[in-house]
């Protein structure tokens, strides 16, 4: 008789065994770690799938939306809460991010907040900006989260940091094909712009100035870019170039004089201030020759909490429009910025160039004294 109760027990033990054996295989299936080099170098372990999300810093949130749209985001920081005309990203899914709780405060100087990232649980944490090695080491420890830190590369340009991220936030999310799309839709329109540009000949390049470009704040007239990001790619023949410096310049006027391009961009988000300069300084802008000629246009604000990559591709369209209109004969801008941002939010970035228009008036000639 102790026998058989003995192999009873025995087989009950086995019995239970058994069940936790199954329940623990059954829980680990679709379960799996993979690690990943981040824009620092750092190795991070992820456990997948990934499944919440959470993305801090100038940008983090535009290039996970560009991926994986908002399907994972669990919460934003509170700089994302107010509706902006511009930043892409944020008129396409206000009202999602209208509903989420606050991660912590936002914006290029700020810190992140680790209680309230662990409050909401995430699977991982993207960043940009604001973290360098040790930060990011400190905040995974402190979460106990998976912290990878990705990068647009130099402000407003399409280097291949930004490809690297979007391929990083694909590998993770299981989104591999979409990062895939994104990266070949941004590179082949970067090709045909070298295409229909890079043998223009020297005499048919009109010069070309681009003022009002926002830097730390609203700017005039006096603000420009060398080597600006969406004229290079389009070979065109920025007289700002001639200072020799890169990225961010403020001219003294008579400069824009001695160079007098044949035509002047201005940023749409700051042409209030160029109106303003007008109506003290209107000699200024008369003595310069895209005044006289009309040839004074306006480009999208692109540049928001980070690079718009998208309204920058429907910039350039508009800029090579403008500067070789035989080239780009073809070419619609405002279809094809319908076109980029139903690619990049699909029905949800339909509207979005119609609204920008409502707001800064869209693609079209600037005149100074309306």
């Amino acid at each position: 008789m102790a026998r058989k109760k003995l192999c009873f027990m025995k087989y009950i033990t086995l019995l239970i065994l058994l069940a936790f054996f199954l329940i623990d295989f059954t829980f680990s299936q679709g379960k799996s770690k993979i690690e990943i080099t981040d824009l620092l170098g750092r190795k991070v372990e992820i456990n997948k799938p990934v499944k919440r999300v959470v993305a801090i810093g100038p940008g983090a949130l535009r290039l996970v939306s560009y991926v994986d749209q908002f399907n994972r985001i669990v919460g934003v920081e509170n700089i994302d809460k107010k509706y902006i005309i511009g930043r892409s990203y944020n008129m396409a899914f206000n009202d999602i991010i209208e509903r989420l709780p606050i991660i912590g405060q936002g914006g290029p100087d700020t810190s992140p907040d680790p209680e309230k990232i662990i409050s909401i649980n995430p699977d991982v944490i993207f960043a940009i900006q604001l973290l360098d090695r040790d930060g990011a080491d400190k905040l995974q420890n402190r979460t106990k989260i998976p912290v990878v830190v990705l990068s647009y590369g130099t402000l407003g340009t399409f280097e291949e940091d930004l490809f690297k991220s979007i391929e990083i936030i694909g590998k993770i999310l299981d989104k591999e094909p979409r990062a895939k799309a994104l990266i070949s839709f941004i590179k082949n329109i970067q090709r045909s712009f070298t295409l229909r540009t890079k043998y223009i000949s020297d005499k048919n390049r009109p010069s070309v100035y681009v003022g009002a470009l926002g830097f730390k704040g609203a700017r005039g007239i006096e603000s420009t870019q060398g080597f600006f990001p969406l004229f290079t790619p389009l070979y065109i023949k920025n007289v700002a170039d001639s200072i020799g410096k890169k990225g961010s310049i403020f001219i003294e006027k008579e400069r824009l004089l001695l160079w007098d391009p044949d035509i002047i961009f201005v940023d749409l988000g700051n042409l209030y201030l160029v109106k303003e300069d007008f109506s003290k300084n209107p000699d200024f802008y008369k003595a310069l020759k895209a005044y006289r000629k009309q040839n004074i246009y306006g480009i999208l604000p692109y540049n928001n909490y980070n690079t718009n990559i998208d309204t920058a591709l429907c910039d350039m369209y508009y800029i090579a429009k403008v500067v070789y209109p035989k080239e780009f004969k073809d070419i619609d801008p405002v279809e094809k910025a319908n076109e980029i941002y139903t690619f990049f939010f699909g029905d949800r970035g339909r509207n979005i160039y119609k609204e920008i228009e409502k707001a800064y008036g869209g693609f079209r000639k600037v005149n100074l004294e309306e």
